[in-house]
């Protein structure tokens, strides 16, 4: 009898490691879960930033862009003003030049 209460004993001291050992497991899911919870609403809170930044940049391409070409037609314009400028110094010179003579 006294075996038979040794190994009812093991047994109950069995079940209770073996208790013990998935109530640790199931808090660790738990913690897992709420880790992964927060992990997913960081990720979704990410995205939503990332949207807003792409559609940001987009603007500041395009208005960029604008601002080039708006540099490049004044560029032109302040070229082809001092190119007829100098073309019409040269006419005005040959001209007098050739009623002078």
């Amino acid at each position: 009898m006294d075996n038979g209460r040794t190994r009812l004993q093991k047994a109950h001291e069995d079940v209770t490691e073996v208790k013990d050992i998935m109530m640790v497991n199931l808090q660790k899911a738990d913690e897992r879960s709420g880790k992964l919870e927060d992990l997913e609403s960081r990720a979704d809170d990410m995205l939503v930033t990332s949207r807003a930044f792409e559609r940001t940049a987009q603007k500041v391409k395009h208005k960029k862009w604008w601002d080039n070409m708006r540099m490049k037609v004044v560029l032109v314009g302040v070229a082809v003003v001092a190119v007829s400028v100098i073309v019409g110094i040269i006419i005005y010179l040959s001209v007098s030049s050739a009623n002078g003579e």
